[in-house]
């Protein structure tokens, strides 16, 4: 093996992971985190799976109540077509 394929190889690798990663429904991400941490793993990447192992409180997508981004709400306004 060359090492362009190698490094072809690494790359396509870190591109599947993570593309898997963010496709998972969050609680498939959430159990996938908490199995995770049971392995020693480099502090960042443990900060970041704690993270996506704590249950957030909204889909974070300001479109509910519970969400982290709260947006004013505007009326929705229909016009009648000129005839």
């Amino acid at each position: 093996m060359t090492l362009q394929s190698l490094i072809v190889f690494v790359v396509v690798a870190c591109c599947f992971g993570y593309a898997g990663w963010t496709l998972l429904p969050q609680l498939a991400r959430r159990a996938m985190a908490k199995s995770l941490l049971r392995l020693p793993l480099h502090a960042s990447l443990r900060l970041s799976l704690e993270r996506a192992a704590i249950a957030s409180d909204g889909c974070h997508c300001g479109g509910c109540d519970r969400g982290s981004i709260k947006r004013e709400t505007q009326p929705l306004l229909f016009y009648r077509r000129k005839s």
